[in-house]
């Protein structure tokens, strides 16, 4: 696991031995479950380690200490940023949103694997579970990675979020356009200026960043529309 650690310790953490076993745990689940379904398109453990642990932990940069605090992952996929961020705040409580049956399977086989406390893992899609009162406006963050273009995300995620929560977006190089592209909707769902963080590593060609959003409004009750309609016709 060493382009784990070195890739923490860029970030300023310092993983337990308990922690980067819970991750090798991780790993051999993603690699074993991906010879039978299409997890994700990396299949080599140090990539792994780099492309998905290291980048995920990366969120922590704007979230700071996450211990206590509830989290929603929409379109968790394999798990990522919301597991490796469990696994580094052992005290999160954490939602992992996946609307496709297999890999919420999937996510629930490593939850129970690693015996993962305070985790949920909700099937079912956002424009749908973001209008259910037991989750609406009722986290502290939410998150996404690599789900959609942010004009649309943003309808998937502020309702999740209390006010005085906080959005929380990785995206690659068109960031700063999806973000301009993006701002007459966030102010309609009760967002307040997003934040552009750059948190590209050493070893990274491409660029990355993350996209903070903090709710200052209620969103309003028609937000978010029926499944499809955010993508198809983003605010």
């Amino acid at each position: 696991m060493e382009k784990l650690v070195a890739g923490a310790q860029e970030l300023d953490i310092q993983l337990t031995a308990e922690q980067v076993a819970l991750f090798r745990q991780y790993q051999e689940l993603l690699l074993e479950w991906n010879k039978r379904m299409n997890l994700t398109a990396v299949r080599d453990a140090e990539q792994i380690q780099q492309r998905h642990f290291v980048d995920s932990l990366r969120c922590s940069l704007a979230t700071g200490d996450l211990n206590g605090q509830r989290l929603i992952d929409v379109g968790s996929g394999a798990g990522f940023p919301g597991l490796p961020l469990k696994i580094l705040f052992p005290d999160l409580r954490l939602s992992l949103l996946e609307s496709t049956g297999k890999k919420a399977k999937f996510l629930q086989a490593v939850v129970d694997e690693l015996e993962l406390p305070d985790v949920r893992i909700l099937g079912g899609r956002a424009e749908d579970l973001g209008q259910i009162e037991e989750e609406r406006e009722n986290y502290d963050w939410a998150v996404a990675r690599a789900v959609a273009r942010l004009e649309s995300l943003v309808e998937y995620l502020l309702p999740f979020v209390r006010i005085g929560g906080q959005v929380l977006m990785q995206k690659g190089r068109q960031a700063e356009l999806e973000m301009d592209a993006a701002a007459n909707g966030i102010a309609v769902l009760g967002g307040g200026a997003p934040e552009l963080i750059p948190v590209q590593a050493v070893e990274q060609e491409e660029p990355s960043y993350l996209v903070l959003i903090e709710k200052i409004k209620a969103t309003p009750e028609k937000y978010p529309r029926r499944a499809g309609i955010p993508a198809k016709r983003p605010l």
